[in-house]
């Protein structure tokens, strides 16, 4: 009953569109992010060992994953402020 009369008013392809949206960008971004730490974190520790090529790669990977992050969360604000 309550479904029938929502039917009117909600556009649920509209709603789930959003939905696997949301979800997606969450999961890039928390991704993400735990990467450029993790690359930070490691490349720390290798720079400490005294093992450089470790160290850039991970540095790199760090990077790599930083810029991801501020990339999704760039093109989130982008879309948000279009429509």
């Amino acid at each position: 009953m309550i479904f029938t009369l929502a039917d009117a008013i909600v556009d649920w392809g509209t709603i789930g569109k959003v939905i696997a949206a949301a979800l997606v960008a969450g999961l890039v971004v928390t991704c993400s992010f735990s990467v450029a730490i993790l690359g930070a974190a490691r490349s720390l520790e290798m720079r400490r060992s005294r093992r450089a090529t470790e160290a850039t790669a991970y540095a790199a990977l760090g990077l790599l994953g930083a810029a991801v992050c501020v990339a999704a969360i760039t093109a989130g604000i982008v879309v948000m402020t279009a429509k």
